[in-house]
């Protein structure tokens, strides 16, 4: 493992974090060798420590410690689930959904049965905490976020604009600039200003992913859970690939849903990356 990290060269701080994630991923908090890693990365352990508290307010030890499986365990052992919890105190679409504050609009079946004829959007790319951000915008509001540091930006925007192959796309970086500042910066999270989506997909896909807004950062639900709670206990593969079919990654979080033994089970754009989300949501999460 650290003769491959020491070829590794990161040329930001998010690649260096994915480097520490996926060793953090194979290696169970109690036995991270911080001094030899962060030598592997060319950096000091107080260097990599300074790296992950700027990042996400953690520690790399306690980063593990908040993606570990045993901790995704202990947030599925409530004795009421977090979802349950979330719907009995009355979450809408015109509530606090989660920390990010969001409203949504669902555009009508007709319009995905479309495959975005007559729908114009702008796209571009910003930088945030996780690799540099693919974001889509319609006049309704925010439709989509992917991640394009390992794909390269072309081959994340065809992942997301062959959803609507019949769409207009305009490339335009600065339109996006302000609403990725807005979705990755905590300190301009503000519920008098929230971030609009659109959601987009068959009135299936919609309902999950309307669920999945209902789960507030810190918890984590499974696709058992939301398939109950949809009112089809039987569905969770179909939930399993509405979930991987979320395509605003981030507000929409499909990250926070986990296998039915807490296990942190795949991600459309890599399960290092769920944990970094994970980790950097429990920093914001513990600075709040």
């Amino acid at each position: 493992m650290m003769n491959a990290l020491s070829k590794l060269a990161p040329s930001s701080d998010y690649q260096t974090i994915q480097s520490a994630i996926a060793y953090l991923s194979t290696t169970g908090a109690e036995e991270v060798n911080l001094p030899a890693f962060a030598h592997a990365l060319g950096l000091t352990e107080r260097q990599l420590t300074d790296l992950f508290r700027r990042w996400c307010g953690l520690s790399p030890k306690s980063f593990a410690q908040a993606v570990a499986l045993d901790h995704a365990k202990r947030l599925l052992s409530d004795k009421t689930s977090v979802l349950t919890t979330s719907l009995e105190v009355g979450f809408s679409s015109t509530s606090r959904l989660h920390d990010l504050f969001v409203t949504y609009e669902a555009m009508p079946p007709g319009a995905w049965a479309k495959r975005g004829a007559g729908l114009h959007m702008r796209w571009g790319v910003a930088p945030c905490p996780f690799g540099d951000a693919v974001l889509f915008l319609t006049d309704y509001g925010l439709a989509g976020i992917g991640f394009a540091d390992e794909l390269g930006v072309d081959a994340a925007y065809a992942d997301l604009a062959d959803r609507w192959p019949d769409a207009h796309f305009i490339r335009d970086d600065d339109a996006v600039a302000p609403v990725a500042a807005q979705i990755f910066s905590p300190a301009r999270w503000d519920p008098e200003k929230p971030v609009r989506v659109v959601l987009i997909g068959t009135d299936f896909e919609v309902s999950v992913w309307e669920t999945l807004l209902k789960i507030p950062m810190g918890k984590a639900t499974t696709y058992g859970t939301i398939a109950a709670h949809l009112g089809k206990p039987s569905a969770s593969r179909a939930v399993g690939a509405a979930v991987g079919r979320n395509p605003i990654s981030f507000v929409v979080p499909c990250h926070r849903v986990v296998g039915s033994t807490g296990k942190l089970t795949g991600y459309h754009w890599g399960v290092a990356r769920k944990r970094a989300i994970l980790g950097w949501e429990a920093g914001v999460s513990a600075s709040s």
